[in-house]
């Protein structure tokens, strides 16, 4: 059985510390054949449209950010040989955004691109600008793709529905799990999964947010593939970063 852990948002510098060190903790114990990110690594607050004009874009800490992003996959690196895969994402398109719209002369040139900033083809990283087959008819993706549902694990299937293949994505926050099934005469003719892998941001530096408050949940996702057959699992983070998969408690 090939056994695949499917990263959620991060948002660094806004991740939770407690729980990224225990998803590491998981990924060197466990040993997956493969390691993927849905994307947003990283926040780019700096260059968001959030910011233009104000404080924030004058901060000066690409760099410290970058900096983290990078040690985070040195990290995942060093507890996993296997492939890793990183997805797109709207917060990760930033810096090329940031450049076409206010210094499109610096367009093409490849150090300031996103995987190029964080060292993957040295980390041997894989960088996906489009859905990719993760598992046999199961696409990554971000989760952006297309509109978003208020229900966890219905902005997948919706995306899943379009594509016609399972999909696993994150942007929403939200960990949920949903299926479409088409049956006849007791046999299931074709499946399909809608899955959202939840965030492992800190909601306490989410400060965007009304009184901090949002539809969210903190977790990430599990692929257990068997020759065509994928078993998804989702995988609940408590509030003090604990998480339980097999028997096993990660973060006591």
């Amino acid at each position: 059985m090939k056994r695949i852990v499917v990263l959620s948002d991060m948002q660094i510098p806004y991740h939770d510390k407690r729980a990224v060190k225990n998803v590491l903790t998981f990924i060197k114990d466990w040993k997956p054949d493969g390691v993927a990110s849905v994307g947003d690594d990283l926040d780019f607050p700096m260059i968001s449209r959030w910011t233009r004009g104000m404080a924030g874009e004058y901060a000066g800490d690409m760099q410290s950010h970058v900096q983290q992003g990078r040690g985070f996959y040195r990290r995942v690196r060093e507890v996993h040989a296997g492939p890793i895969h990183v997805m797109r994402s709207n917060h990760t398109d930033r810096p090329m955004n940031y450049l076409r719209q206010y210094a499109p002369g610096f367009m093409g040139y490849e150090a300031l691109t996103f995987p190029a900033m964080m060292q993957f083809e040295q980390l041997g990283v894989t960088y996906h600008e489009e859905p990719w087959e993760i598992a046999p008819g199961w696409l990554l993706a971000h989760g952006d793709e297309g509109g978003q549902n208020r229900t966890p694990g219905g902005t997948a299937l919706g995306l899943a529905r379009r594509w016609g293949y399972s999909v696993i994505c994150g942007h929403t926050h939200k960990l949920g799990l949903q299926h479409d099934h088409d049956v006849v005469n007791g046999r299931i003719t074709r499946h399909r999964y809608g899955f959202e892998v939840g965030n492992l941001m800190n909601m306490k530096e989410a400060r965007y947010l009304k009184a901090g408050s949002a539809n969210w949940n903190q977790g990430f996702g599990l692929l257990l593939v068997e020759n065509r057959r994928v078993t998804p699992v989702p995988v609940v983070i408590h509030a003090n970063g604990t998480f339980t998969v097999d028997g096993t408690t990660y973060g006591v």
